[in-house]
């Protein structure tokens, strides 16, 4: 009995309608996302601005990714929580000039708890670096990506 091959490369199809100069709103799949500008900034605030959703990109694929790589090495955590700090420069989007890295540094502190050693916890960070998607394309855009990792032992 022959196994099918999964398929490595895949097309996402995601359309985006804009309501407004500052909302888009976006469907993949059967999933519905606002993508909006604060008020400050001429949106009406319901939903990430286009920046914000980068970041958040980068803590979903870390969690994702962080998760089954350590699942892969034995490695299991409890009470995940990513956060993130980006250092955004805003002279290109106020149109003030061209910026080549618009997020100069970004720092992840991932938190929680995991009875995994020092060992199998370092085969997780590796890993996580390996095979992330998003923080591959932002590492690549110019971006230093800092990973505080803060777990405590179960």
């Amino acid at each position: 009995m022959a196994t099918a091959t999964p398929k490595t490369i895949v097309t996402y199809n995601i359309t985006g309608e804009s309501v407004s100069h500052a909302r888009t709103d976006v469907e993949t799949r059967d999933v519905d996302m606002t993508i909006d500008e604060p008020v400050a900034r001429g949106g009406t605030n319901m939903g990430l601005a286009p920046t914000e959703v980068l970041v958040a990109a980068l803590i979903g694929c870390t969690n994702v990714i962080g998760q089954r790589v350590g699942e892969s090495h034995g490695v299991h955590f409890e009470d995940l929580k990513i956060d993130a700090a980006a250092d955004f420069d805003r002279r290109g989007v106020m149109m003030q000039e061209e910026v080549d890295v618009p997020f100069p540094k970004i720092v992840l502190t991932i938190s929680g708890k995991s009875n995994a050693d020092d060992a199998a916890l370092e085969k997780v960070k590796t890993d996580l670096g390996r095979f992330c998607p998003i923080a591959k394309v932002i590492r690549q855009s110019g971006t230093e990506i800092e990973e505080i990792w803060n777990i405590t032992r179960t």
